[in-house]
């Protein structure tokens, strides 16, 4: 356009492109104006100065300039554009004028070529679209208009964009490049030959989501965020291995200098040590030469002085006591004369004043005695009228007679008003009442005046009849009552006159007892010095073995630390060896675990307070155990009763059999009828004779019985002579008929069942049996008859040797529970005689209540007895039942034996071929390449509890002593050390392996003490040979001295006991404070729960934790662990650590909460002990000091519930806690929190008062107890009374390759 406008050319654009291109519009109210339609929206374009833009050229001297630049940079710009002007110079090279023309480029014209360069750059490469944003259409900084940016994205299609590329899968790798990639992440053992195939197994293996991922022909599609993921999963795996090599490097650099360094370390000190060693010697020569020329010089000088000190001290003592001696003389001449002189005087005054003293004493005694029981008969009548009494007996009624007095002095202002207005009213009607009253009085005088004159006549006659009865009745009382006051007074003469004579005698008594009194007295004091030296030995001793157990279980974390230690580092070797693969040592972590060392082991309490002997018996406890007895009672009159059903029946299935069996034993039959009918005549005679004794001792019968030296007396002890004689001989006779019975049955039926069974039953004891001798019998006598006789000789005698036996015993056991009534008695003797003395003294009120007590602790003794006979009763029942599973197993096979035989014809005697039993020695013989089959077969793969139900208690500690025993008896040295010390290190093992099971610790705990109480059992030690019998003594160990090994194993025993203490910590660690203190077993005591404390889950669900769980978990620990064979003494130990525990965490959070310091939770913690102590009670496990580590729980409650506002009651708070702390007393008293409304806080005097009444005790200052406390455990030696010869190893413990010998 060389004449061109811009209004032409708007106008050319109008006219071409109006209606050729949609693109493109007019504005409606401009001529110099188009509209472009662009993707993201319309733009409106102005013309003016449009063709004067695109005229305008570049000056070549600019560019010439511009070419001439150092900047390289530029240089490679305009080259680009000489080749670009060149490129078309090229393709029309005829029209040189038209490309000189060309050469002045314009801006437009750049502009175009720019764009055109641009798009072909575009469409030979795959387009990456980056949308610029405008933020607002001001142009303005820092401003953002979001309508404005969501418009621009939503026009360009980015938010399209993106949905789509979520919804795709925008990344793509292919398989050789995702493999070089990413075989990082491979381990050599997932490399394949098929690459398509390792990168499916990578990807499924670190994307879990398959659908994040899609396999193709060529390439692996992924969508968003995967890329990064594996991105990130590489990065990881390359800074690991960067830290690992850098790792390596620097260990072997920091080693390599180490070595340098210690290598010459040890090249200096060598020097350094020889050269101080040199000049030590000489200064020790020196020394060593002047002090030898000291000791003689010194010694010169000293005998010098001491001989001359000798001969003056020689001379001096010579004349002084011959001086004394003289002076000694006199004074003994005039002193033997002033002494008889002095004798006689002091005699006369000495009577005189003791006849005086004597009256005067007794006027003294009489006068301070009749005082002070007249003070103590005051302080009991206050005591027993005063309300505190009345509080001490009945705990918890306070509160009650509190709110009572409340609702009393309400009802007393109501009735006050009540009152008030009742005399007002009363006063009115009175007023009226007289008025009217005198009116009627008129009426009625007139009335009774004609009425009484008409009937006095018929009453009168009446009234003498009734006063005449009245009169004969009086008379007749009158008699009566003189004949009772006449035997009262006879019966009460009586009583006065039998009251002297005891009197009498008891002042006798009384003289006698006040003699052994101060003889006792100091006997007492001798013993009381023996005891305190005592008591301060089992002190020291028990601080000593408590210091000695800490350091061994130091000792022993610090070997397991060590032997850990020594794993790592072989571990850690060979690791580099491999390559450096770092892999988690499990055993060490466990043996970590194990060998933790406890906080603090600290002695044992020595000081325990005793509990106050004037205890008020709890009269609600009392009822529940006579019920409890009652119902106990019931029960075993039940069990009885089932137990005599079950015998009947049994006899009824016995009688059947008899039936069944009777075809083909007809002998049988005859002395078996023979045999009954003796014993129902000798039951005949048993009843005749009692019949005869109760009619000798019966008191009650009508009839008096014979007086001794009468003649029926006489013919009824002859009676009773005959009928003994007779029954012993018919005794005989029945032991004659069994023992020929049990032999016919045991020819007949010798091999079957019946004949075993009947030899059990029976003999008990196998009979003697001698080859030779038999060969003879028979040789004798062809038909065996003689033979049989013998035999059944022996039988018989063996049955009466046992028969006498039991008789024996039987006489023992009545002769003690005789001695123990006669005890008894004895013992209730004294008391009633002492309550007699006390009566006498004692006002009537006081002998009431004193008789009371009396009354209620023998009830008591009384229940406590029949529970321990229940107690008997039951554990009988328990065995009979056995004995009842038995006998009917032994019927079954009986009737199986019968059954077969029925089938099957006895033709031919079977003549049975008996063996002698070989005799053991108690000892297992064993390999020596054995030993760690038989360890692991014993001791690792053995599983405590079928060895705790099926098998003897200790059977594996039993095991190893034989093979030791048989080890000791080859005298192999090297096989006992062996066996020893690998038990012990696989017993360790176990127990470090299993330390959190119950059952495992606790079965090798009894296990290691019964192996190392039968290492001190059979040792041959005098000490313990007492306790064993002479099988046992004989079968000791001969040839090593093995005391060493008893210290080793109670090494171990103590390790395994800090195990299962701790072990059994976290198990109870869970329920003690949800069962002692956040249950409520006694619920409605709680009025209401007190205010403004947080919030706690109340333990009335269903699954609450409560008392009983806790008791059920400590009665699951005592049946396992006597199921296991363990010590009693341990057990006992065990229990008081328990104990302790559970009172030291649950006193810690009771200071802990201030929502259970409370008197209804006292109430409760009071119930929970008494719950845990009858379990101690009914366990028998009262004596193991359990109840006095509760001793401050104890304490804890009571002081929740006692009074507490005066002096009086912070003295009795002092004197009741002596097991807690000043700390403790003043936290409980500062967290007290009234539940009740009548109920009140502690006040702050009162606090005060108790610190200052505490100053003076030397306690620690420590508020909470040291729950992680151990005591230190004693193992005292218990023999085993298990015979070793007849011990048999049971198959399931696969010890085949073991023989006994």
């Amino acid at each position: 356009m060389p004449k061109g406008s811009d209004d032409t050319w708007i106008q050319k654009l109008y006219n071409i492109l109006l209606k050729q291109n949609s693109h493109f519009e007019k504005p409606r109210l401009s001529n110099r104006a188009f509209i472009i339609h662009h993707f993201a929206d319309q733009v409106e374009y102005q013309c003016l100065g449009f063709l004067e833009k695109n005229k305008d050229t570049v000056n070549e001297e600019q560019i010439n300039a511009l070419k001439k630049t150092k900047f390289d940079f530029l240089l490679k710009l305009f080259d680009e554009d000489d080749k670009g002007a060149s490129s078309p110079s090229k393709l029309t090279p005829g029209r040189a004028g038209q490309s000189q023309r060309d050469n002045k480029k314009t801006v437009g014209l750049q502009f175009r070529q720019s764009l055109h360069l641009l798009m072909e750059t575009l469409n030979s490469t795959t387009p990456h679209y980056v949308r610029c944003i405008k933020p607002n259409d001001l142009k303005a900084p820092f401003m953002l208009d979001p309508v404005r940016a969501v418009q621009q994205l939503r026009a360009c299609g980015v938010l399209e964009t993106i949905r789509i590329s979520a919804a795709g899968f925008p990344s793509r790798w292919s398989y050789q490049e995702f493999f070089s990639r990413y075989r990082v992440l491979m381990k050599q053992k997932d490399v394949l030959p098929d690459r398509k195939q390792t990168c499916k197994d990578l990807l499924e293996k670190l994307i879990k989501n398959p659908e994040k991922y899609q396999f193709g022909k060529s390439k692996i599609f992924f969508r968003a965020g995967q890329v990064a993921y594996l991105e990130k999963l590489r990065s990881d795996k390359l800074r690991l291995a960067c830290v690992s090599i850098q790792k390596t490097i620097r260990c072997w650099l920091a080693r390599r200098k180490y070595l340098r360094m210690r290598r010459s370390v040890i090249t200096i000190q060598k020097y350094a040590r020889g050269h101080q060693a040199r000049r030590y010697v000489t200064f020790l020569r020196q020394t060593r030469a002047a002090v030898t020329i000291q000791c003689n010089v010194r010694m010169w000088l000293e005998r010098k002085r001491y001989l001359q000190k000798r001969s003056a001290a020689i001379a001096i003592q010579c004349m002084l006591r011959s001086h004394m001696a003289k002076q000694q003389y006199y004074k003994l001449m005039f002193e033997r004369k002033a002494v008889i002189i002095q004798k006689w005087v002091r005699g006369w005054l000495a009577k005189q004043h003791y006849r005086r003293t004597l009256a005067a004493i007794v006027l003294l005694q009489s006068c301070v005695r009749r005082v002070k029981a007249k003070k103590e008969l005051r302080k009991l009548k206050v005591e027993a009228r005063s309300v505190e009494h009345f509080k001490k007996l009945n705990v918890g009624m306070e509160n009650k007679i509190v709110q009572l007095q409340q609702k009393i002095n309400e009802q007393q202002k109501e009735n006050k008003e009540f009152s008030e207005r009742l005399s007002v009213l009363e006063k009115t009607n009175t007023l009226e009442r007289e008025r009217q009253s005198r009116e009627i009085e008129g009426l009625r005088r007139s009335e009774e005046e004609a009425r009484a004159k008409a009937e006095t006549v018929p009453s009168l006659l009446e009234q003498l009849s009734v006063l005449q009865q009245k009169l004969e009745n009086t008379s007749r009382e009158k008699d009566e009552l003189e004949e009772q006051t006449k035997i009262y007074k006879e019966q009460t003469q009586q009583v006065v006159d039998d009251l002297n004579m005891k009197n009498t005698l008891l002042q006798s008594n009384i003289d006698e007892l006040n003699k052994e009194i101060v003889q006792q007295a100091q006997q007492l004091t001798e013993t009381k010095a023996n005891f305190e030296n005592t008591q301060q030995l089992e002190k020291d001793l028990a601080e000593e073995r408590s210091r000695y157990q800490s350091l061994l279980s130091e000792h022993l974390h610090l070997e397991e630390r060590h032997k850990d230690l020594k794993e790592e580092m072989n571990l850690s070797n060979n690791s580099g060896k491999r390559g450096h693969k770092r892999r988690d040592s499990n055993y060490s972590s466990d043996s970590s675990e194990f060998s933790q060392s406890l906080d603090s082991f600290e002695g044992e309490d020595s000081v325990i307070q005793a509990e106050n002997e004037n205890k008020t018996v709890d009269l609600p406890i009392l009822l529940r155990l006579q019920r409890r007895v009652k119902e106990l009672e019931q029960e075993k009159q039940s069990l009885w009763q089932q137990l005599d059903k079950k015998e009947e029946a049994q006899h009824l299935k016995e009688k059947e059999i008899e039936k069944q069996s009777t075809a083909g034993r007809t002998e049988l039959d005859l002395e078996t009828l023979k045999r009954k009918e003796l014993e129902f005549e000798n039951k005949k005679l048993k009843q005749d004779l009692t019949d005869l004794r109760k009619s000798l001792t019966n008191e009650n019968s009508d009839a008096a019985p014979p007086a001794p030296g009468s003649l029926p007396y006489k013919t009824l002890l002859e009676q009773l002579t005959s009928s003994i004689e007779e029954l012993e001989m018919r005794k005989e006779e029945v032991l004659l008929l069994r023992s020929h019975l049990v032999r016919q049955e045991a020819l007949k039926h010798r091999g079957s069942i019946l004949g075993e069974n009947a030899k059990l039953e029976f003999g008990e004891i196998p009979p003697f049996q001698d080859v030779n001798k038999s060969t003879d019998v028979h040789a004798l006598n062809e038909d065996g008859e003689l033979w049989l006789a013998y035999e059944g000789l022996k039988e018989t005698n063996r049955l009466l040797e046992c028969q006498m036996q039991e008789q024996e015993r039987v006489h023992d056991e009545k002769y003690q529970k005789l001695l123990e009534e006669a005890n008894k008695l004895r013992a209730e003797k004294e008391q009633q005689q002492k309550l007699l003395t006390q009566s006498l003294v004692l006002p009537e009120d006081a002998r009431i209540e004193a008789s009371l007590k009396h009354e209620i602790t023998r009830l008591t003794n009384e229940n406590l007895e029949r529970m321990e006979q229940q107690e008997k009763q039951e554990k009988n029942i328990r065995k009979l039942t056995k004995q009842l599973k038995i006998y009917m197993k032994k019927v079954e096979d009986f009737e199986a034996s019968l059954q077969q035989s029925s089938v099957t014809n006895d033709a031919v005697r079977v003549v049975s071929i008996t063996r002698k039993e070989k005799e053991y020695q108690g000892m297992l013989e064993y390999k020596e390449g054995d030993l760690s089959r038989l360890l692991k077969c014993l001791i690792i793969d053995l599983k405590p509890r079928g060895v705790a139900v099926s098998f003897t208690p200790g059977l594996p500690a039993y095991v190893i002593f034989m093979c030791l025993r048989y080890a000791d008896n080859i005298s192999d040295d090297r096989r006992v050390s062996a066996l020893l010390n690998s038990t012990i290190s696989s017993i360790k093992g176990v127990v470090k392996r299993k330390g959190e099971d119950f059952e495992v610790t606790s079965f090798w705990l009894a296990n290691t003490c019964r192996l190392m109480h039968c290492l001190k059992q059979y040792s041959g030690d005098e000490a313990f040979m007492v306790h064993n019998t002479a099988k046992q003594n004989e079968q000791s160990l001969s040839n090593f001295e093995l005391s060493e090994y008893h210290q080793l194993f109670g090494d171990l025993a103590i390790q395994i006991y800090h195990q299962l203490i701790k072990c059994l910590d976290n198990i109870l660690q869970p329920v003690i404070v949800a069962s002692m203190l956040e249950h409520e077993p006694i619920q409605g005591v709680l009025g209401s729960k007190p205010t403004g404390l947080r919030k706690r889950s109340t333990s009335t669900s269903d699954g609450a934790v409560t008392i009983e769980v806790l008791l059920q978990r400590l009665s699951f620990f005592l049946t396992t662990m006597s199921q296991h064979g363990m010590d009693v003494n341990v057990v006992k130990q065990i229990v008081k650590q328990l104990f302790y525990v559970i009172g030291a965490v649950t006193l810690n959070h009771l200071l802990l909460r201030k929502d259970m310091c409370s008197w209804s939770k006292g109430l409760h913690i009071r119930y929970n002990i008494w719950q845990l102590e009858e379990w101690l009670g009914e366990n028998e496990m009262s004596d193991c000091g359990a109840k006095e580590t509760l001793e401050p729980l104890i304490q804890a409650a009571q002081l929740l519930q006692i009074k507490k506002k005066t002096e009086a009651d912070a003295l009795a708070i002092c004197n009741m806690c002596t097991a807690l702390t000043t700390a403790q007393i003043i936290k409980v008293l500062t967290l007290y929190t009234p539940v009740i409304e009548f109920e009140e806080r502690v006040s702050t005097t009162f606090i005060s008062t108790i610190k200052n009444l505490l100053k003076d005790r030397n306690d620690s200052a420590t508020l909470m107890m040291d729950a992680k406390k151990i005591f230190s455990v004693i193992f005292p030696f218990t023999p085993s009374s298990v015979a070793l010869e007849t011990l048999q190893i049971p198959a399931s413990l696969n010890l085949a390759f073991l023989t006994r010998v």
